[in-house]
């Protein structure tokens, strides 16, 4: 994989964990940068996924494989030890669409009109006319049914950000189909609008969760985070070549986050809760981090096995068939 996206996976997993440490810190406003992981994950799902060749059934159905996998060992793993309630949700919500982990219930469904952009040739050199269009229906919802009445344009369980997600996923191949125009060719400049776009998000968004008079412009927030999403893609993908001559150790650190971003999803829920109250910081940062890490590598370990397991079945009754 070019290795400035495996960056971004570990950054993206990173990010959004790091949102989850509430209590830990010595102040929560340490504990953010979710939405930003979240978005970072859907552009590099839309970069990896541009080159689409297989049959919708068989592409989506190894992309359900690769994603459930993890979600039904861990989730089990974690509902025998107590760590989650099964009488909590419905039995479907845990196992098959898993709205325990949003991202998870939100690339399941936007796998769907991804697949049919990425396929159709018309629309797939037409990207940016697609996130326009997706942009103008996002606003007319937004302007006729969202409710503005408080701030909650970034609560990832909500539908509506899934106009976000999705436009992320058509970024990401926007980018890939631009690979040769964006990769290794950098400026400082785009650094520097991180920077800035960064702190017009983090600002916009404390102003409009303390002043709920302004729930109109929420909307705004959206918009901000997806310039920052531009600007970090942009900026990483210009440093390809540089990032790729990082020391090895840092490389093999970076590439064991990014292996098992969804595995880390997955168990950080409950490793947290429960490991919150050891100790205090930094200790209980290095507690949480390690179980953390621990508990996902097992988790990815055992789904790889099992994946490698029936890849060669598979295999096995291919090679079957065809001397039948």
């Amino acid at each position: 994989m070019i290795f400035f996206i495996t960056c971004l996976r570990a950054l993206a997993a990173c990010l959004i964990t790091n949102a989850h440490y509430t209590g830990i810190y010595p102040t929560d406003i340490i504990a953010n940068g979710g939405l930003i992981g979240d978005v970072l994950f859907f552009a590099v799902s839309g970069y990896c996924l541009y080159n689409v060749k297989l049959p919708f059934l068989k592409w989506y159905g190894k992309r359900l494989w690769r994603v459930f996998l993890p979600v039904w060992i861990g989730t089990g793993v974690l509902i025998l030890t107590g760590g989650y309630v099964l009488d909590d949700m419905p039995l479907y919500q845990w196992f098959v669409y898993p709205t325990a982990y949003h991202f998870v219930a939100s690339i399941i469904i936007l796998y769907v009109p991804f697949y049919f952009i990425a396929k159709s040739e018309w629309l797939k050199i037409r990207i940016p006319l697609v996130m326009g269009v997706i942009a103008s229906v996002m606003l007319v919802v937004y302007i006729v049914w969202y409710d503005k009445s408080y701030y909650h344009i970034d609560a990832v369980r909500e539908w509506f950000i899934r106009f976000l997600f999705m436009e992320s996923m058509l970024l990401g191949a926007y980018f890939k189909q631009n690979d040769k125009k964006f990769r290794n060719i950098f400026s400082l400049k785009y650094p520097i609008a991180c920077i800035i776009s960064f702190g017009m998000y983090f600002v916009s968004k404390i102003f409009f969760s303390k002043n709920p008079s302004f729930g109109n412009f929420q909307i705004i927030n959206q918009a901000l985070i997806f310039v920052l999403l531009y600007f970090v893609f942009r900026t990483f993908a210009g440093l390809d070549s540089r990032i790729e001559k990082f020391p090895g150790w840092v490389k093999v650190v970076i590439c064991f986050i990014a292996d098992m971003t969804l595995e880390i999803y997955i168990v950080q829920y409950v490793l947290i809760d429960r490991l919150r109250p050891v100790g205090h910081f930094p200790l209980n940062w290095i507690a949480i981090t390690a179980a953390i890490i621990i508990s996902a590598f097992v988790l990815h370990m055992v789904c790889k096995y099992i994946y490698k397991f029936f890849d060669v079945v598979l295999q096995k009754v291919s090679r079957h068939k065809g001397t039948v």
